[in-house]
């Protein structure tokens, strides 16, 4: 037995059957919250019609998970770097499913509301745990690959769940999207404590009480030998992570990736949030809305594979700029005034594809930008500002058909976000590049 540094094995050797076992317990928690967020956007049509809510009302019930995941992601992000990626994880199960079966009691709109950011509060902090636990589960060479694999479950979620959700809201009411997720979410907890032990990176950081003998357990498991003494642990920051994030080696790295993830994350949600709405006001039944937000979802699915295949051959802050800009023209065609839904479909898909692959993109560049002592609370604080940012686009789409706009002037406002983030990344590529 040696005293070599855990975290070095991990990273040099090939991918075992357990880390990728790790990395598919992570695709899957994506994905339940691929279909969290989204259950809202489901079952939309039919709570306008049971409620008799306009457009900009039902605007602000669209963003209030959004809300609740900013807040998860910004106070949970730094729990996940104190307590553990594991334990946060089950809480954060724990939230989401008492949001969602209280979600389907609501009588009103407050109470929908306040449901609803509940079950965002659990999201939020679950985006930010399972982003650190795929870096770290992950070997330096697949990382970027992992990660993005983990993004790409959330819209797989949106794809099952919408095709659940539209079998469901041909025969019930709205009330069923919600128990069925409630359900769900709570079967994961089972799978969590079964498929995904405490990452290695984090007992090294940390050092908890048998930190060694948890390791050695992991190590096995992977196949490697066990170690006999772990390395001197690193000093211990002067500053909480928090704060660390804005010292002059984080300060511009974090600001561009927090712009980026907000300008975009405003025009990815602008499409998952209003398509079914649109759909139905363009004549279309509920069940045929929840397919064409289907369609989107698995467009998303594809861009994200794609992003995550070209990642081994193309620098991946160039594609998520590309992405970003095709994300910005297809937003605007969405746009158009579309009567017949297969080219409705085949635009949402496409839109889905350009808007998802960028998303996982900044999520990969998140990742790798930042070591392990502030991952998670990086990961957290930059999907909890965009989050929160994000939250507006919801409710300001809303607002702008409420105030007599079209659907072709909204669609080139909201597109803009993309456009900013491209130009976010591209300042934050030239500098990487001068230095």
């Amino acid at each position: 037995m040696t005293a070599t540094d855990p975290r070095s094995i991990v990273d040099a050797a090939p991918m075992s059957r357990f880390q990728w076992g790790i990395v598919a317990t992570m695709i899957g928690l994506n994905a339940l919250d691929g279909f969290d967020v989204l259950s809202i956007s489901f079952a939309s049509p039919g709570i306008a019609a049971a409620w008799g809510i306009d457009r900009a009302a039902l605007g602000f019930v669209l963003s209030m998970e959004l809300i609740g995941m900013a807040i998860g992601s910004l106070v949970l992000g730094g729990v996940a770097d104190r307590i553990g990626r594991r334990a946060t994880i089950l809480g954060c199960l724990t939230v989401m499913a008492g949001g969602m079966l209280g979600a389907s009691t609501a009588g009103d709109v407050t109470a929908l509301s306040l449901w609803r950011v509940l079950t965002g509060l659990g999201i939020g902090g679950m985006l930010a745990a399972t982003n650190a636990a795929v870096a770290e589960a992950a070997n330096s060479r697949r990382r970027a690959l992992c990660v993005v694999l983990m993004a790409a479950g959330y819209p797989v979620g949106s794809v099952i769940g919408g095709s659940i959700s539209a079998v469901l809201l041909a025969r019930y009411d709205w009330q069923a999207v919600f128990v069925f997720g409630g359900i769900v979410t709570l079967c994961f907890i089972p799978l969590v404590l079964w498929r995904a032990p405490e990452s290695i990176a984090f007992l090294m950081h940390r050092r908890p009480p048998g930190a060694l003998e948890r390791i050695n357990v992991m190590l096995a498991r992977m196949g490697h030998p066990a170690v006999d003494a772990l390395p001197a642990p690193e000093p211990k920051a002067a500053k909480v992570p928090l704060v660390e994030l804005f010292s002059p080696a984080f300060v511009r790295l974090t600001g561009l990736l927090t712009l980026a993830y907000l300008t975009h994350i405003m025009t990815f949600y602008f499409i998952l949030k209003w398509i079914p709405k649109i759909v139905v006001d363009m004549g279309f039944p509920a069940p045929l809305a929840a397919g064409v937000l289907v369609w989107a979802s698995i467009g998303g699915a594809s861009g994200s594979l794609v992003l995550g295949l070209l990642t081994a051959r193309v620098r991946l802050i160039g594609l998520t700029i590309g992405a970003m800009l095709l994300s910005t023209v297809l937003v605007i065609a969405f746009g158009r005034a579309w009567s017949d839904l297969a080219a409705l479909s085949l635009i949402a898909a496409c839109a889905g594809f350009a808007t998802n692959a960028a998303v996982v993109g900044l999520y990969a560049l998140i990742a790798q930008s930042f070591p392990t002592g502030v991952r998670a609370t990086a990961t957290g604080f930059v999907i909890g500002i965009g989050r929160g940012g994000s939250a507006l686009a919801p409710a300001l789409a809303g607002l702008l058909f409420a105030a007599g706009y079209g659907l072709s002037t909204v669609a080139i406002l909201m597109a803009l976000g993309s456009a900013i983030a491209a130009g976010a990344l591209f300042v934050l590529g030239r500098q990487a590049t001068a230095t």
